[in-house]
């Protein structure tokens, strides 16, 4: 049995008590990942709950799994785990040109730029809101206010990604454990900003009897009613998609070594893919707009099975009592921003709705949070272009300028 298990993956005994472990292969890991995204599809499609509040597919059952594996560990049976680093690092990435892609100049004269400014007016006041309400929470229920910025704009906004980088930053101040923290916070914000969007978004639409526009459709559908699959154009297409996100890790150098700013790698990416695709229509090449849109919908829901699957709910107990009060308070604070302040700031009109769906998925989560929530709305209600192209990436751009700034000014006045 040990010699075929070892082509699944890694068994290694536990040793003075401790639990055995089993991590699997990374192809392995790809076809549980491809049963996730399987098992969420058909809940969702026999689920009038689900469909109505547009919850995305992997969020459920990413998180059954990830139960169910927890589970598995807290009975002291196995502790089950899955190579994942390198494909959570290519989807997300290339996800991102994908939506960095889909930003044509032209698309900001059509949204206006009293949108895009408002879009980035909101993104910082609720920054600057998680952070005072985290701290003022976190001081009442006797949590050190590092911490609770941790559990903040840290993990909200910025998602693990800014929370593990400014763990150590916090733990160097004498803080034990802000790393275990500063993830578990984001953990849970992955969760809640998959949850609260959904059902925001659509109460707003069904309170204001707001439509889609049916001349708003998805460039692919502007371009033809029908896209036969080609394998010439699907291979060049993803050939250059992978060639823009190299492209990206220059950008992402220059980014990530500006004082106080910790930029994530996905960014570079994003804007390589909005330079490669202006560039491109400058010069009038073709875009190969429906093989990136399908490039760009795989890779979200392989990058979301993945993350919600590895989940380890475990970890949460340690710091589940202080830190659940004030992630409690913040998604109250994000379900509020959003119904008063997001929908009425982005023109309370169906985009907004959209749009405020998506600041839920960023604000408590992550940019693809943001993006799996405006996909499952708009599955459901109809498509929005602006809220689709523009709102994510800018969005998710003005959080990794303003949010470290803020956090690293913050942090040294609080603590």
């Amino acid at each position: 049995m040990e010699l075929i298990m070892k082509y699944f993956g890694t068994f290694k005994a536990g040793e003075n008590g401790a639990l055995n472990t089993f991590k699997f292969e990374y192809l392995t890991t790809l076809g549980l990942a491809a049963i996730v995204i399987f098992l969420g599809r058909y809940i969702v499609a026999h689920s009038k709950a689900l469909r109505k509040y547009a919850i995305p597919a992997p969020v459920v059952s990413g998180i059954i799994f990830s139960v169910i594996v927890s589970a598995i560990k807290g009975a002291g049976i196995i502790g089950l785990s899955f190579d994942t680093t390198v494909m959570k690092d290519l989807c997300q990435n290339l996800f991102f040109m994908c939506v960095g892609y889909g930003f044509s100049t032209s698309l900001v004269s059509k949204a206006g730029g009293k949108l895009v400014f408002m879009i980035a007016v909101a993104a910082c006041l609720l920054i600057t809101l998680q952070d005072i309400v985290g701290v003022v929470v976190g001081g009442a229920v006797g949590l050190n206010p590092l911490l609770a910025l941790q559990c903040s704009s840290a993990a909200m906004s910025g998602g693990v990604g800014t929370a593990s980088a400014f763990g150590p930053i916090f733990e160097a101040k004498g803080i034990a454990d802000a790393t275990t923290v500063g993830v578990a916070a984001g953990t849970c914000g992955n969760i809640m900003g998959s949850l609260i969007g959904g059902p925001v978004a659509a109460f707003l639409i069904r309170r204001h009897g707001l439509k889609a526009d049916p001349n708003d459709q998805p460039q692919i559908e502007e371009v033809s009613s029908v896209n036969p699959l080609n394998n010439t154009r699907m291979t060049v297409a993803l050939a250059r998609a992978l060639l823009i996100a190299a492209l990206g890790m220059p950008i992402y150098v220059l980014l990530d070594n500006i004082p106080m700013i910790e930029m994530p790698k996905f960014i570079g990416c994003l804007f390589a893919g909005a330079i490669a695709r202006n560039i491109i229509e400058a010069t009038g090449s073709e875009t190969y707009a429906p093989e990136f849109d399908a490039i760009e919908h795989m890779f979200l829901e392989l990058y979301l099975a993945l993350v919600l699957m590895t989940i380890d709910i475990t970890k949460l107990a340690p710091v589940a009592g202080q830190m659940g009060v004030v992630l409690l308070a913040q998604a109250i604070l994000m379900a509020l921003f959003g119904l008063f302040v997001s929908f009425n700031m982005f023109g309370r009109d169906y985009g907004a709705a959209i749009m405020t769906g998506g600041n839920c998925g960023w604000g408590c989560g992550s940019g693809p949070n943001s993006v799996a929530n405006e996909k499952a709305l708009m599955d459901e209600y109809g498509w929005h272009t602006v809220a689709w192209v523009l709102y994510p990436s800018w969005a998710v751009i003005v959080d990794d300028i303003y949010n470290p700034i803020f956090l690293s000014v913050f942090s040294n006045f609080v603590g």
